[in-house]
């Protein structure tokens, strides 16, 4: 590696927003006509990556996040599948750090692996990054994440994470599950939602946890400027209301990752009406872009 370069200034005052107008690998008829690659990655900008899962591999194709900081990097989930012959995260991963460092040389890069929330399609490549040097993972299982975070002590603090000058800021948000984190970078203005928040099936597993959530985040977002709300998955079709089934592995009429504001307070107001039924147990509810789901 050459002599480090100078650093990235990644505090400008207002973060630059570009079109995410990405056509996202969607699946295949079946498998065997599949063509996509096993992990699409999306450069959003030089420092900042969207990778999706091929849906060949696994129906859920997540999305995970790699962000580069002066000091280290940040993965931000692992997918839904263990062997690195069949979803090769590791690779792909370290040849985008190597592109990155070739062009802005760093001695003793970092790579840290965070997640949204333990649930399996986000945690299970974890294992291909247990043994690379120069890595830190932490573990998404409440206690280990809340002890990292500091949410153990402070549930309602926003923790810092900084990779070398581009610092994010993260939040608990409890509901989908009790361990999400929801985490906001100011060089993009990304909400980074994991399952809270995207364009599908909003599975609830606490929902007064779930409604504060909802609450908090737009009350956080009217403090700082967000560009996109991102999740991990796109369930619904472009037909308002109408989402693709458990398990549909081609969607050719996917709508766009990207969220808004706007669509917090539309969940807002959809759990709102939810709570006015009064009714003990909370039953699925279709708006145009997100299903609430009670997860039984």
């Amino acid at each position: 590696m050459g002599a480090p370069s100078s650093l990235i200034d990644f505090t400008c005052p207002t973060p630059r927003p570009r079109a995410l107008d990405v056509r996202w690998i969607h699946g295949s008829p079946s498998a065997k006509h599949n063509t996509d690659p096993d992990i699409q990655v999306h450069a959003y900008d030089e420092h900042t990556f969207i990778l999706r899962q091929n849906m060949a591999v696994d129906y859920e194709a997540p999305f995970l996040f790699l962000l580069f900081g002066n000091a280290r990097a940040v993965l931000i989930d692992t997918g839904a599948t263990a062997s690195a012959e069949y979803f090769p995260l590791r690779q792909v991963v370290d040849e985008l750090i190597e592109s990155w460092l070739a062009r802005h040389p760093r001695h003793g890069y970092q790579l840290l692996v965070l997640h949204t929330h333990p649930h399996g399609d986000h945690v299970a490549g974890d294992g291909q990054f247990t043994d690379r040097p120069d890595t830190t993972v932490i573990a998404a299982d409440l206690a280990t994440a809340w002890q990292y975070f500091g949410f153990a002590e402070h549930p309602d603090a926003a923790a810092k994470v900084d990779l070398g000058g581009r610092v994010l800021e993260c939040l608990a948000t409890p509901g989908h599950h009790e361990a999400a984190v929801t985490f906001y970078d100011p060089w993009t203005g990304f909400l980074l939602t994991g399952d809270t928040v995207y364009p599908g099936r909003l599975y609830i597993q606490d929902w007064q946890a779930f409604t504060r959530t909802i609450g908090r985040l737009i009350d956080f977002c009217d403090h700082r400027p967000v560009t996109h709300v991102l999740g991990c998955h796109i369930e619904m079709t472009r037909q308002p209301c109408v989402d693709y089934p458990v398990r549909t592995v081609y969607q050719p009429d996917e709508p766009p990752l990207q969220m808004t504001t706007g669509h917090l307070r539309e969940i807002r107001a959809a759990l709102q009406e939810v709570c006015d039924q009064l009714c003990d147990q909370p039953s699925r509810r279709a708006s145009p872009l997100f299903v609430l789901c009670p997860d039984a």
